[in-house]
This record gives C-alpha cells, sequence and structure tokens, in this order.
C-alpha cells in the first residue's frame, strides 16, 4: 500500500474497553460539538503528555510545524484543541529558548453531508478519499511535522495523510497525535457516534452548548443545525442570539453549505427569519 504507516503515533489515552473509557464521554461529546472549556481542557491534558514524552525532540528539533485536522472553510472541533495545544507547547519553548511552533493547514476542498462517525474503515476511506487534500509540500520540507486529531478510530484519515506524502514524494518527518486512539480492533466503528452523541442528543442539549460563553462554533456543529427538522429549527433561532445565527450563516455559505440540497433548505429559513432579518 503507498499509505502505509510511515510515522509513529502519540495519544493521551487509548480505549481497549467501551465499559470503562479513560475520560470523560459526556465530555468529548460536548467537546465534539463546540464546548471551548472543554477543548481548552483536552488540548492541555495533550500537550503536557507530549511534552513529558517528547521534550527531548522538542527541544532538539529546530523548525516543528503543527497541522491540525482537515478542513476547508470551517474549524472542526480538534481545531479547538490544537489551538490550546499549541499555546501550552509555546510556553515550553519559550520557557527553554526555543523557536515557537510554527502552524500550516491542510486544505479540504471537498464537503459531505454523511455521518462519518457511523462507517466502516472502508466506507470512510473511499469517502474521503475523493476529498481533494492539499498539503504545503514546500513550507513542510525538512521540518517536524505534529498532525493534531481529537480521537483515532479506524486511521482512515491517517492513511489519506501519509497517502499524500508519499504521492507527492515529500521530504519531511512527522508524528500523529491524538487525544485518544481506539486500541481495540474487536470494538465497530460506530463507537465514535456513541462518543460524539453521548451527552448531545437532540436540539436541547445543542443549544445549551451554544449559549454557554466559551462555545467555538464548527463544522459538526452547523451539520446539526443545518438537517434539523422545521420545529427543532424554530426553537434554535428563538434560542441562540443573533450573533450566532450570524455566524452560523456566515460560515455555512462559506462552506458552501447553500449549494448541497441537505443544507439549503434550512440555511434559507434561517436567513429569511424574521430574527435574522430584524
Amino acid at each position: 500500500m503507498v499509505a502505509k504507516q510511515l510515522f509513529p503515533t502519540f495519544s493521551k489515552h487509548a480505549i481497549f474497553d467501551t465499559e470503562n473509557i479513560p475520560f470523560s464521554a459526556a465530555s468529548y461529546s460536548r467537546f465534539k460539538f463546540g464546548d471551548g472549556e472543554i477543548a481548552q481542557q483536552f488540548g492541555e491534558e495533550l500537550a503536557y503528555a507530549f511534552i513529558d514524552a517528547y521534550n527531548i525532540e522538542l527541544l532538539t528539533e529546530n523548525e516543528i510545524v503543527l497541522i491540525a485536522s482537515p478542513y476547508n472553510s470551517i474549524p472542526t472541533a480538534s481545531f479547538a484543541m490544537a489551538s490550546h495545544f499549541k499555546r501550552v507547547v509555546n510556553h515550553f519553548l519559550y520557557q527553554n529558548n526555543r523557536n515557537a511552533l510554527l502552524e500550516s493547514k491542510i486544505h479540504r476542498y471537498k464537503t459531505y453531508s454523511e455521518d462519518y462517525g457511523s462507517m466502516s474503515y472502508a466506507e470512510r476511506v473511499a469517502l474521503i478519499s475523493s476529498d481533494t487534500y492539499h498539503l504545503d509540500k514546500t513550507f513542510l520540507k525538512n521540518r517536524w511535522c505534529l498532525f493534531v486529531d481529537d480521537i483515532k478510530i479506524t486511521g482512515s484519515h491517517e492513511y489519506v495523510i501519509c497517502k499524500q506524502i508519499a504521492e507527492k514524494n515529500m521530504k519531511t518527518n512527522a508524528i500523529f497525535l491524538y487525544y485518544a486512539i481506539l486500541q481495540n480492533a474487536e470494538i465497530p466503528p460506530h463507537f465514535e457516534n456513541f462518543l460524539n452523541y453521548y451527552e448531545v442528543k437532540n436540539i436541547h442539549d445543542l443549544v445549551n452548548i451554544i449559549n454557554n460563553p466559551t462555545f467555538v462554533l464548527n463544522t459538526r456543529t452547523i451539520k446539526y443545525l443545518l438537517t434539523l427538522s422545521q420545529a427543532e429549527l424554530k426553537y434554535l433561532i428563538e434560542s441562540v442570539s443573533i450573533q450566532q445565527l450570524y455566524l452560523i450563516v456566515n460560515q455555512a455559505i462559506s462552506n458552501n453549505y447553500h449549494l448541497m440540497e441537505v443544507y439549503k433548505n434550512n440555511l434559507s429559513h434561517i436567513i429569511h427569519s424574521k430574527k435574522y432579518g430584524n
């Protein structure tokens, strides 16, 4: 396989048993839907664990690049986590008079409406292999790349990134960092959706997160909102601030969701609502 495992992985947590998850499933669910306080907690935990394990490399490598999970215009939940990871690692580098982390992005030019967390490995690879990913080969050359994501279930995203690196013949070193890795192959991939929706089961749960001052809008949240029933959408519009509605609309348009049948009606409904127009 051209995208075989090329680089090491590191995680704060390993999952071997669904009955003994080593972190709060409720917190993880809230994180995936934009709870910024938990994103900070997860990012800091991952950073401190990584510093403990790789402090020599961090102090030896002169140019280190942080790369969060791929996105087009709307960041993923893991982007918020990666931002706090960067802050903690940069403070460690500052204390040791070393260069701060550089930052790059994996550009993703195609989006989809399917629920990724419910898919098998083969379905995931087939879906995201049709995406257009772009890594900056010149910028990443001869630098140590830290690819940061929240969880590794099947490794499909890692596979696609490794495939890009191999096909582009990129001369770079890298490590894949995760808050958690599923280490038991007997656990089916849809376990990811068990975690994603553990605490967020309806629009009332999500509005509670949106109205929290630490809320950070992400792709998962917008997709969820743009597939609500009309009654649920009415509740959303009535329950969140006009500033949040503006942000939802602007971000959705920036990701071309107004051109996707599954999202365009709800987006139009928000834009033409009385509250949005005032």
